[in-house]
């Protein structure tokens, strides 16, 4: 039943979203002074805090969406809210895709396409 699938992929992203969010509310100074070294060459170099921040609110969102999500689906059948975590879920890591590819990190950005797969395959089941 597809039901379970798209609430397995739901978990997956507010699972992902959450504890990345709450890692940089956590240990702000350590992830945006990384993450400066890591953009230092490219354009983004003058905007890591900024681009930080915009990326921390989409995960915090796009996490909390999807846990609405499951409990929408569970609750009345619907699934309004797991479309609108999936659509927010697909920005973000374009987002992170984007900062990766800018930095040359081709690795890092083969890591995101990876978590991009299952937003897709979501998006194609709503």
């Amino acid at each position: 039943m597809m039901t379970y699938a798209i609430i397995a992929v739901l978990l997956f992203l507010a699972i992902t979203f959450i504890q990345s969010g709450y890692d940089k509310v956590m240990d702000w100074k350590g992830n945006v002074g990384w993450l400066k070294g890591h953009f230092a060459e490219t354009f983004l170099k003058n905007m890591v805090p900024l681009a930080v921040f915009i990326i921390l609110a989409l995960e915090v969102v796009a996490g909390a969406l999807s846990l609405i999500g499951v409990i929408e689906l569970l609750v009345s059948g619907e699934t309004d809210f797991a479309f609108y975590a999936a659509c927010l879920s697909a920005v973000t890591f374009l987002f992170l895709l984007l900062g990766q590819r800018a930095a040359k990190d081709y690795d890092g950005a083969r890591t995101i396409v990876i978590y991009f797969i299952p937003v897709v395959l979501l998006l194609s089941w709503l």
